[in-house]
């Protein structure tokens, strides 16, 4: 019996920044002990067939780091486990995910590793992973593997679950800002910022986009009205309600025109350029079953283009061209159409592409009818045959808009009450003013798709991202609430409840999620132990939270990841190296190292490390942190404590039982460390530590000496 195998024993998903990375991973215990003694032949035939699965892996740049490397070992005939670590970021980088990070880390057990991989989202890099381990036993066992339909399958994961591409880049452009985004829902629904200063995002929607000015949007008829009352050229037609109707109107306003539905959307049932009774008694029908009723419209000659307007600005532009074939007397329409339209790559079902595959519809049969043509003919070599007039805007013409163009599509917007809208106009040169050759507005569109200005089918592709974030959150707004991350062995809980009660004080509605329960403001909103993931998310998620106070133990960061992607202040109370971690394979203090470091390695570059000064190993942490430190310290004459004061920096200590703020040559005497309750007439050592701790935050936070020291003297321990 074949008993080669990759065995997965533990698969942990580490939701937030973490000890590997600042991302969300995979992290996955394999046992490859039966894998151990492969023969060179065996071993030469699985790198024969993964390098020709996967030529990926010989090109480092795209995936994670080396492996490369792992694929020369493999050819020397060494199996390494980092192989399943390679493969897998690779099946992810093919289905179209980013490379992203990579890691395999031994255990104290010699064939067990822990393999950790970059989960764009947990499913998809399961299911890319337990894809890896299939295909890398199918190298080693001689078999097929039909990699094309893993990546299909995957393919399908990634639109299923990951965000769409107008959704990814808003979160991409808020983390160049160090915003944070979270994810509401399975759809495209997000938070960007925490707590009271969050706003919402979905797709090209913001929380300023009014319902009312979405429900005009829809109304093309209501929307044409409004913009015309206000001077902005529209086409002129009505609503009408049968064919017979449809050809009176068209009489009415003139030949040719438009027929489409009066609330539809993607072009559907959109006909162009009718003249005949036949054409537009047709378009009608189709028309009338897209949508809640019909509009015919004076045609407008020129070419269809789209301007997003963001925050009452033009910040991309794209104009659409004509979908044709050329005959080459052999093939019929419907052959050429899929031969020299649909298989162009640029085109498909999937949100990342630019432009849609042209569907054999009535639209289309009727544009080619109009040339003499069926769906059937052949048409001479050379001969080219319009299949599509609309629908294929994905060309970038941003720097070619008039001004006198791009300021009355912006006034367009305003007038339906879109912060966000894409407007739809036609005109013959972009470049001239709309009323020099008769152009005009057809739409305006709320929640407009952005990958046409962000993967262009030609030309320059527009970081509209980063206008609408920088839209909705002014340059300097990070849209955060100050977030305080306590780690250590001991006494977060009571620094916390410290903290909780100056920061309230202090006028902020704090939320705390900690091992008494969690609590905003002066509501408990559950009790147990609250120091997890899920309750630090509650927490920010909260729109009263002003302040964020998140309790974050060993465990929970080996096993969970911090709630949050960054904060102003971080704090160690204290580190107990001999601490039982050996569930977790931690064993030796340099893996302790890499556990606590998390919480200084997410510290904002204007953010707080507040250290215990009284153990060499949680200062040497300070090396990790991006923004300023303070200590904390019994030791008033410590000498890391006069050199950090010497140097310019802050430290909290005791002095003659005093509780001391220094900073430079500068000291604040706050009151006796016996007239804090908590400390218990200074004699629990445990409690002063929390004290000075708590005091250390809430000066890096901003209050003053003077409230500090009232919130300590009268908070009761309950």
């Amino acid at each position: 019996m074949n008993t080669r195998d990759i065995v997965i024993q533990r698969i942990i998903p580490v939701r937030g920044p973490n000890m590997w990375t600042y991302r969300p991973v995979l992290e996955v215990w394999v046992d490859i002990q039966s894998l151990a003694h492969l023969s060179k032949e065996t071993i030469s035939i699985c790198h024969e067939r993964i390098s020709e699965w996967l030529p990926i892996l010989k090109q480092s740049s795209r995936i994670t780091e080396n492996p490369a490397e792992c694929l020369a070992e493999l050819e020397q005939g060494n199996f390494q486990a980092a192989l399943l670590e390679h493969v897998t970021t690779a099946l992810q980088t093919m289905a179209g995910l980013p490379g992203g990070f990579g890691h395999t880390h031994a255990t104290s057990i010699a064939h067990v590793f822990k393999i950790v991989v970059r989960a764009w989202h947990e499913d998809v890099t399961m299911f890319a992973l337990l894809a890896a381990r299939d295909l890398i036993l199918a190298a080693i066992n001689d078999q097929s593997y039909d990699l094309a339909c893993t990546i299909e399958s995957l393919n399908k994961f990634r639109l299923q679950f990951c965000l769409g591409p107008s959704t990814a880049c808003i979160v991409d452009a808020a983390d160049d800002r160090d915003i944070p985004a979270i994810r509401l829902s399975e759809g495209n629904l997000l938070q960007l910022g925490y707590g009271v200063n969050q706003r919402r995002i979905w797709t090209a929607e913001t929380d300023n986009t009014s319902a009312i000015a979405e429900t005009i949007s829809r109304d093309k008829e209501l929307t044409k009205s409004l913009l015309e009352s206000c001077g902005v050229p529209v086409p002129h037609g009505r609503e009408v309600s049968s064919a017979a109707d449809a050809w009176e109107a068209a009489q009415e306003i003139g030949l040719p025109v438009v027929v489409k539905p009066t609330d539809g959307n993607h072009q559907r049932g959109v006909f162009t350029n009718l003249s005949t009774q036949t054409e537009i008694e047709t378009a009608f029908s189709e028309a009338d079953k897209e949508g809640a009723g019909v509009l015919v419209e004076n045609f407008i000659r020129g070419t269809e283009h789209r301007l997003l307007i963001v925050g009452g600005k033009l910040v991309a532009a794209a104009r659409g061209e004509n979908a044709t074939v050329t005959g080459d007397g052999l093939r019929s329409i419907a052959a050429l159409i899929q031969a020299q339209i649909n298989d162009d790559p640029r085109r498909g079902h999937e949100d990342d592409l630019p432009l849609n595959h042209v569907k054999l519809s009535p639209a289309v049969e009727l544009e080619i009818a109009r040339q003499g043509f069926k769906l059937s003919s052949v048409p001479a070599s050379g001969q080219v045959v319009t299949i599509q007039r609309i629908g294929n805007v994905a060309y970038d013409c941003t720097e070619l808009v008039h001004p006198d163009v791009a300021a009355i599509a912006s006034v367009a917007a305003r007038i339906v009450g879109l912060d966000i809208a894409g407007i739809d106009l036609v005109a013959q040169d972009i470049s001239q003013p709309l009323h020099t050759q008769g152009g005009a507005i057809v739409e305006v569109n709320a929640g407009p798709g952005l990958l046409m200005h962000l993967k262009p089918a030609g030309g320059q592709a527009r970081q509209v991202g980063r206008d609408i974030v920088d839209y909705t959150f002014p340059p300097g707004d990070m849209a955060r609430v100050p977030v305080i991350g306590i780690a250590g062995t001991r006494g977060k809980t009571m620094t916390g409840r410290l903290l909780f009660r100056l920061l309230s004080l202090h006028g902020l509605r704090t939320g705390l999620a900690s091992s008494d329960g969690l609590f905003v403001d002066r509501r408990q909103l559950r009790r147990g132990d609250c120091a997890t993931w899920n309750d630090g998310r509650r927490v920010l998620l909260n729109r009263e939270v002003q302040a964020a106070i998140i309790e974050n133990g060993c465990s929970q960061i080996l096993t969970e990841g911090l709630a949050y992607e960054r904060c102003e202040v971080g704090i160690i109370t204290n580190i107990d190296w001999t601490e039982d971690l050996s569930n977790h394979d931690v064993l030796d203090e340099q893996e302790r190292i890499m556990v606590y470091r998390t919480q200084m390695d997410v510290i904002l570059p204007a953010g707080m490390a507040v250290l215990n000064a009284d153990d060499d190993r949680v200062i040497d942490l300070a090396r990790f942190c991006d923004g300023q430190i303070t200590l904390f310290s019994k030791h008033a004459k410590l000498p890391v404590i006069t050199d950090h004061l010497a140097s310019g920096g802050r430290a909290v200590f005791i002095d003659h039982n005093q509780l001391i703020l220094a900073q430079g040559s500068q000291r604040v005497n706050l009151c006796e460390v016996a007239a804090i309750p908590v400390t218990e007439q200074a004699a629990n050592l445990a409690q002063i530590y929390n004290v000075m701790a708590a005091a250390a935050s809430a000066w890096a936070l901003g209050l003053s000496p003077d409230l500090i020291e009232a919130g300590l003297v009268s908070f009761v321990s309950d």
